[in-house]
């Protein structure tokens, strides 16, 4: 029988929403406020759901300091108060917290010692969330 842990961790970071081949009136119809030269913040709420079978000995899907420890070094350390234009990842796509999430699931994907990544949510305001299930 397939189980379900999930651990929420938050980060601050910068970004700025905006295609360099498209003009100045394109960039802001399609971001907004977002497209601001200077960029904005978030306080991001990542939450990363494993799925797996529970562990007789431990009786756990996946240790939680295993997780924490994979997701402090693959995500926190790398994004938190970075502005995330500036990080490798985004170098060919918009830092578009859609494009965040797939960023995030991508880091986990293959370095959990037990269970599977079921899916990498982000919430980026209190009103809008962000999920990736992977491919």
């Amino acid at each position: 029988m397939k189980s379900y842990f999930g651990r929420r961790y938050t980060l601050s970071a910068s970004h700025r929403l905006h295609v360099d081949a498209l003009t100045v009136e394109e960039n802001r119809a399609a971001y907004g406020k977002c497209n601001n030269p200077h960029g904005h913040g978030h306080n991001y709420v990542i939450e990363v759901v494993v799925t797996g079978e529970v562990d007789q000995d431990t009786g756990m899907v996946i240790n939680l300091a295993d997780l924490d420890e994979i997701v402090e070094e693959r995500v926190l350390e790398r994004f938190d108060h970075k502005n995330l234009n500036l990080d490798t990842a985004f170098t060919n796509r918009v830092p578009t917290t859609e494009n965040f999430s797939r960023v995030v699931f991508g880091l986990l994907k293959d370095m959990l010692p037990k269970g599977e990544l079921e899916h990498v949510r982000v919430e980026e305001t209190e009103n809008n969330f962000f999920e990736c299930y992977g491919d």
